[in-house]
């Protein structure tokens, strides 16, 4: 019995090495497809622009509401061909603001309104499938709360459903830029990441001629291929209606574009748990498409080369089940008996990839300055790995259900140092994993032990890493959550008592303490 458990331990440890090797060996075949795209010539501007409606998805957006609002107001297009519409679904006094704000700019000539529903079904999928009717646009462009397009965005983007060539290109995706990449140390790990999705994968996949994913947010979408009946128009089964219709768009022989030079500027969630929540939704939103197109996938009439590569996409967030699975396998197999091979070999076999892909993302972007971004890869590798519990019961739910609460990534308008977003209400509280991630950090810390005295403590490194990652997670969760009353406590302490004493002691406990 004992010779069969030691047995299935190490298969799953050889699948899980394997899957890892592959997600970064399909890494590197990225950066090298991604050699070959070169600036997009810019098309030609049409003799007569075509209607464009924008649309903005909200939901309890009171920090952002109005910036999104007023950026899309001023977007350099004509105003007899421009729509915007605010969808909001909104719970709170952000519906105030929207209306004060729609109502301001509507009185200027701005043909702009809030469109409104009963109830969130379908959350943004259900949004935009239902105000698609009431919009006037031949193209539609959709923006999160959370961006800040510049005025040239559709006088950069339109063009290009427009040029000879171009009829059946069925949406535009453009660069995501950050608004508060130097926030903090966690921000710039999260603009590292992002902008090897975009300068590398997502350039790399239009090269390769390989399916690619709408984003959701900053790019524009051909209303007829939206409303094509083999498409399917917007759908809710998915957390990532956006990765969705994309792919059933792309099977109905509509073509993607991406440009990696019209970059439109977005907030990066500077809270740990709120970036911990956008991954949960981003992996089981995947893993959902994954489960519902994946079978469509393998089985159209693309080459091989191009199905393998759109199924490593959809199921890209399979890493972190992998991840955590190879932790929970060492330990028992080495109580038990055991060889695994050794993790240093592992390490630079799953491993080289992603930095590579990173460190030309930086390059691609910022040229001889590239080394200052991709500094900050150490936190986001301890970021990568310290999520994949969370992100591996993401994946769980993904294989498992269909749809499910859309929960939002809260923004708060944070763009400078001086910025402040923990006295916000839409500030997260501790999620639930974090007891199960301290746990996960004692586990590999117990794991790295017995290696050490199997292998040497060369050996343990991978696992040392894994400790590291998991109370990476954990100390900036809590240091991020408690934080915001230590300042207080100091700034009444230190300023309070000699500025005002009177609000010092209005401020105090009835103990003395604050």
């Amino acid at each position: 019995m004992q010779e069969l458990i030691v047995f299935i331990l190490q298969v799953l440890y050889g699948l899980c090495a394997l899957g890892l090797a592959i997600y970064s060996l399909h890494a590197a075949w990225l950066v090298w497809q991604a050699r070959r795209t070169s600036p997009a010539t810019r098309s030609p501007a049409p003799t007569v622009w075509p209607a464009v409606t924008v649309q903005l998805p909200i939901y309890n957006e009171r920090h952002v509401a109005e910036r999104l609002i007023e950026a899309c107001v001023l977007l350099d297009y004509p105003r007899d061909r421009l729509q915007l519409q605010v969808l909001d679904d909104s719970t709170d006094d952000t519906s105030l603001l929207v209306d004060r704000c729609v109502d301001g700019w509507r009185a200027q000539g701005c043909n702009i309104s809030a469109v409104r529903r009963q109830g969130r079904s379908g959350f943004k999928a259900g949004a935009l499938a239902h105000a698609l009717p009431l919009a006037a646009g031949d193209f539609i462009a959709v923006f999160d709360a959370d961006f800040r397009p510049a005025p040239d965005f559709l006088r950069r983007t339109i063009p290009h459903f427009l040029a000879a060539g171009a009829a059946q290109t069925g949406f535009v995706q453009t660069r995501w830029g950050h608004l508060n990449r130097d926030y903090s140390p966690l921000t710039r790990s999260q603009a590292l990441a992002l902008d090897g999705h975009f300068a590398v994968e997502q350039a790399g996949r239009q090269a390769a001629g390989s399916l690619f994913g709408f984003n959701g947010s900053a790019g524009v979408w051909r209303r007829a291929c939206i409303e094509d009946a083999r498409t399917g128009g917007w759908q809710d089964d998915t957390l990532c209606e956006d990765l969705d219709l994309s792919y059933r768009a792309q099977l109905a022989g509509w073509r993607p574009f991406y440009l990696n030079d019209v970059v439109a500027p977005a907030e990066i969630p500077p809270q740990l748990s709120a970036y911990k929540r956008q991954q949960f939704r981003w992996a089981k939103g995947s893993i959902q498409t994954l489960r519902k197109l994946g079978a469509r996938v393998w089985a159209d009439h693309r080459p091989l080369s191009v199905r393998v590569a759109a199924m490593i996409h959809l199921g890209s967030y399979l890493i972190h089940p992998m991840l955590l699975l190879l932790l929970l396998t060492i330990p028992p197999l080495l109580l038990l008996g055991g060889a695994p091979p050794s993790p240093m070999s592992l390490i630079g076999l799953t491993s080289f990839g992603p930095p590579l892909l990173y460190a030309v993302g930086q390059q691609r972007l910022y040229g001889r300055r590239w080394w200052g971004g991709w500094l900050y890869l150490p936190l986001l590798t301890l970021l990568g790995m310290g999520v994949c519990l969370n992100n591996s019961l993401a994946v769980w739910q993904g294989l498992r259900t269909r749809g499910g609460d859309f929960e939002r990534t809260p923004k708060f308008h944070v763009e400078s140092a001086a910025d402040r977003w923990w006295s916000s209400t839409y500030r997260l509280p501790l999620d639930r994993t974090m007891l199960a991630e301290l746990s996960l950090m004692l586990y590999a810390l117990l794991g790295a032990w017995l290696l050490a005295h199997h292998s040497g403590w060369l050996s343990a490194a991978f696992l040392l890493l894994y400790a590291a990652s998991f109370g990476a997670v954990v100390g900036i969760a809590l240091w991020q959550d408690r934080a915001p009353v230590l300042l207080r406590r100091i700034y009444r302490r230190r300023f309070l008592s000699r500025t005002d004493p009177a609000k010092y002691n209005a401020l105090s406990t009835p103990d003395g303490t604050i």
